[in-house]
């Protein structure tokens, strides 16, 4: 199965039952910060769209309330986002690379995980 493509507010949603596990639409609401939280109705209606993405699923009732959970990872999740960027960018990854050198954003565990990622690579291919 094909992994759905994620609004900002999917992801965010996502980003809840990632964190906290199963909840309500209202939990689910009363998760985003007070400034910036979407009216109930949204919300529902996003988690019901991401019910039909299957990316996230009912997994109980409680009164009147569904209970969600999240249906696919949140690496999954990542790597659609970031396979989507670099098919914005032609497939290439140095743009990428350069841009988090220079805000700061590479830290040297990112570079340690990668050499060590790529060494586990090469071992595996040989």
């Amino acid at each position: 199965m094909a992994l759905p493509k994620l609004t900002k507010l999917e992801l965010q949603i996502m980003e809840t039952l990632w964190t906290r596990g199963a909840c309500s639409i209202r939990e689910i609401q009363e998760a985003f910060p007070r400034k910036k939280k979407p009216a109930y109705t949204t919300v529902q209606t996003t988690v019901y769209r991401l019910e039909g993405k299957n990316a996230l699923r009912c997994t109980k009732r409680i009164g009147k309330a569904n209970i969600f959970e999240a249906a696919i990872s949140r690496e999954a999740a990542e790597s659609r986002l970031i396979d989507d960027l670099l098919a914005l960018l032609g497939g290439r990854g140095k743009p990428v690379m350069a841009h988090l050198v220079n805000t700061g954003k590479l830290t040297i565990g990112d570079v340690k995980e990668a050499e060590d990622t790529i060494r586990r690579l090469k071992e595996k291919a040989k």
